[in-house]
């Protein structure tokens, strides 16, 4: 049987300790401004950007406003920014104006996912994205990249449909060929429907692409450079705008880099023996607490989850809305909680409760990892996800180096690893993949600061420090602790670094390394 690595990179770049509420602004009816009509921004146009694209970067946005300061705007881009009379997509923005009155110009954000909506992680937690004291001084943007949201996005299937997609159980033993190829087919369903539903988008869901986007709302936004703040996946999409457009490089920050010149089965490999890493920092916690279903050593409460994992194999526990939980549901339930360890006392209480029969909060954190709400998707990020991945990571592997990965799975992450390998998606992608994997050196960029988080699981801190390393003007910031990025909230010293050099300019000292 072929050995494959399921890429469970987030859906959702930054778990927060509660799941955000919907504002009603998002979805009633958007009133205009009241004073002198809708908001006009100036665009400010490159000196070499084609004819063709003149007309892209001279729009003009009307902003409107929907409530709690934050106005709303639509960019109009080219489905292809290779060909850009092939069609037109929209990018949805949400701007929270400086609140200090005198702006420094446009700060964009991005979550990261790749698909989670940078319009929502402004317009419901601007406090969570960026300090006070950024908000004063810059016009805060969130953006739905391409395919995400509000932006012309990615549609596959219905709520039903990704529920079976998600967690329906497979009918035939882990492993066998029986096995793989019932997944193969509950992912070629999976990608016709993202095919036929899509309108033709998904050969430019990529991330070169998206940063191609990104300039353009620099652009129409009239900053004639990018300011940015990256996190998780939105690092490799600030990198790809930084190798695109150098001399448009104003003040970026990337926190919980991803290296890009990283294979997709090594990001996987990666990734798991990093959740199984802090799984374990996790157990030791847990067994020095008060109320750990586990005890004894944490090698022995690791074995003993292992079997957890693999009694719940063997007969799923059921919930009260007839889904059932399973293996990897539960594996999905266990990363969610991970990100942060503000959360751990969800995994506790999962794992306690999953001991006993009950399924109620791992399948809390799996929604949530899933971005299910209330028996309902509160948006498209898992399609999202799985269609840049898909475009922005070649899949040819040789059964050797696939085989190799596999091994080394299994040896350094024995836990996850049995639930980390599959048939994936992207092998039956209905468009052949575009990105390539390499260094990105953007030579000529001013200062790029990357923050790198020691116990991060879904982003390992190598990564930060290789990136750094291949970025001309990269500069590595370090936060000594756990969890998932770093910036606001979890170092003082980290924030005081990254708001020093928006505010100010001011770089950080290249090799900064900063306690909680």
């Amino acid at each position: 049987m072929t050995s494959h690595i399921r890429r469970l990179l987030a859906a959702v770049a930054i778990l927060l300790t509660g799941a955000l509420a919907l504002s009603g602004c998002l979805y009633a009816q958007i009133p205009p401004t009241e004073e002198g009509g809708p908001c006009v921004t100036q665009p400010e146009v490159g000196a070499d950007v084609s004819s063709e694209l003149r007309p892209f970067y001279e729009q003009e946005l009307d902003w409107a406003d929907c409530g709690n300061g934050m106005e709303t705007a639509t960019v109009t881009a080219p489905l292809d920014w290779n060909d850009p009379s092939a069609g037109e997509i929209e990018l949805e923005l949400v701007r929270q104006p400086a609140t200090g009155g005198d702006s420094l110009g446009s700060l964009l954000i991005n979550p990261g996912g790749p698909g989670a909506s940078g319009y929502d992680f402004v317009a419901e937690s601007v406090d969570f994205a960026v300090s006070e004291q950024l908000q004063e001084r810059y016009d805060i943007i969130g953006f739905d990249p391409r395919g995400v949201g509000r932006s012309t996005p990615v549609k596959c299937l219905d709520t039903a449909g990704m529920d079976d997609f998600l967690y329906d159980l497979p009918q035939h033993p882990r492993g066998t060929p029986e096995w793989e190829a019932e997944l193969v087919a509950e992912n070629q369903g999976f990608a016709d429907a993202c095919e036929q539903n899509s309108g033709g988008i998904l050969e430019f869901i990529t991330t070169d692409q998206a940063a191609r986007d990104m300039d353009l709302i620099r652009g129409v936004l009239g900053d004639e450079k990018l300011t940015y703040l990256g996190y998780s996946y939105g690092t490799f999409l600030g990198a790809t705008y930084a190798k695109l457009f150098p001399d448009r490089v104003g003040r970026l920050v990337l926190d919980g880099a991803i290296d890009p010149s990283v294979s997709g089965t090594d990001v996987g490999i990666t990734q798991g023996i990093g959740f199984e890493r802090a799984l374990r920092t996790y157990m030791q916690s847990c067994l020095d607490g008060e109320g750990c279903p586990f005890d004894g050593t944490v090698d022995q409460a690791m074995g003993d989850l292992s079997a957890l994992l693999a009694a719940v194999d063997r007969s799923p526990l059921p919930a009260p809305d007839d889904r059932q939980l399973g293996a990897d549901t539960l594996v999905t339930a266990i990363v969610a909680a991970l990100y942060a360890p503000e959360n751990w006392t969800y995994l506790t209480q999962a794992l306690s409760e999953a001991l006993q029969g009950d399924p109620t909060t791992a399948f809390m954190l799996a929604d949530f990892y899933n971005g299910r709400e209330n028996g309902e998707y509160a948006d498209n990020s898992s399609e999202a996800f799985q269609a840049y991945n898909c475009m922005d990571y070649p899949v040819a592997q040789s059964q050797e180096a696939e085989d190799a990965a596999s091994a080394l799975l299994e040896k350094e992450a024995p836990t996850i690893a049995p639930y980390w390998e599959g048939p994936g998606v992207c092998e039956v992608w209905p468009h052949e993949p575009t990105g390539v994997r390499e260094k990105i050196a953007a030579s000529g960029a001013a200062p790029i600061v990357v923050i790198g988080t020691t116990g991060d699981p879904a982003t390992p801190y190598d990564w930060a420090v290789s990136l750094a390393d291949q970025l001309s003007s990269g500069v590595l910031v370090t936060y000594e602790g756990e969890g998932h990025t770093a910036y606001n909230g979890q170092s003082d010293c980290v924030d005081q670094a990254v708001d020093a050099y928006f505010l100010e300019g001011t770089v950080p000292q290249d090799g900064l390394r900063c306690a909680p």
